[in-house]
């Protein structure tokens, strides 16, 4: 039948790949995968012809799903509009399961990324703060307590 398989990965287009790659890497990620990629499948795929890119696989040391981070060559980067919200229409952020979330903040912010508000915690089962990652990429991270 056909239909859904399994979930793949999730797709970010990027101005600085090397940075947004450390980002996620300090996050716990590893790097699976770099490499350049252009010619027929990439024209045809998105639908820009003469398109060159760069990209990194990520994922988490237990595997599953990755997080590819492209860089367009050509043509280049579009700007992204300024930071948007939460209240943006649209993919909003990625989200992650953490160990130590204090830890972890602390080590973002020291790193110079920025808390949206601050730590919530939901039901006694969750705690979770949001983080404006490079490129104004919204990262939540969320510990289980309960």
């Amino acid at each position: 039948m056909a239909g859904i398989q399994r979930f793949d990965h999730v797709g970010i287009t990027v101005g600085d790949l090397d940075a947004v790659t450390a980002f996620f890497v300090d996050l716990g990620f590893e790097v699976d995968g770099r490499m350049p990629l252009e010619g027929e499948f990439l024209d045809t795929v998105v639908g820009i012809p003469g398109a060159r890119t760069e990209l990194a696989v990520l994922r988490l040391p237990g595997g599953g799903t990755a997080l590819e981070l492209t860089r367009f060559l050509e043509p280049g980067p579009t700007p992204a509009p300024p930071p948007a919200g939460h209240d943006l229409q649209g993919i909003r952020n990625v989200s992650f399961e953490v160990e130590g979330l204090d830890t972890l903040v602390d080590r973002l912010t020291a790193n110079g990324f920025s808390l949206l508000g601050g730590i919530g915690e939901w039901a006694g089962v969750w705690r979770m703060a949001s983080v404006r990652g490079p490129e104004g990429i919204l990262v939540n991270l969320a510990e289980r307590i309960g």
